[in-house]
């Protein structure tokens, strides 16, 4: 299971930005985070085009079959989502790691359970701005 932003686990940062512009600031190597929302295709389509490493925040299955298709390396998800995106994943052999928000760490144990690829802290995601 993964794991991001756990105080006890060293693990990489996931770097919030609205536009390319916003890309410039990040580090070398970086994971780039965006909302999915045709707004940011551009950005989306960059990310690809240039062999960038990026997650995309889904609110639906449908979003999440985009995620995919577009190439994205994590699918986050919010609770209410993460077993029928988890259950398509395995479904469709996604590529893409399909990561749950949590707050609290007493969390990590059910989704453990039921398979889900990994958790996110929200202190894991940081913005950049452009």
């Amino acid at each position: 299971m993964i794991i991001i932003g756990h105080r006890f686990i060293p693990s990489q940062s996931i770097y919030h930005v609205a536009n390319i512009d916003a890309i410039n600031k990040t580090p070398p190597a970086s994971t780039l985070y965006l909302e999915f929302d045709e707004e940011n295709l551009e950005t989306i389509n960059h990310a690809r085009d240039n062999n960038l490493s990026f997650a995309l925040g889904v609110k639906s299955i449908t979003q999440a079959v985009y995620a995919s298709s577009l190439g994205a390396s994590f699918i986050l998800v919010d609770k209410e989502l993460a077993h029928s995106v988890q259950k398509l994943a395995n479904e469709y052999l996604y590529d893409a790691k399909v990561l749950v928000h949590i707050q609290k760490e007493e969390e990590i144990e059910s989704f453990a359970l039921s398979g889900i690829d990994g958790v996110i802290f929200s202190n894991a995601i940081i913005k950049i701005s452009s």
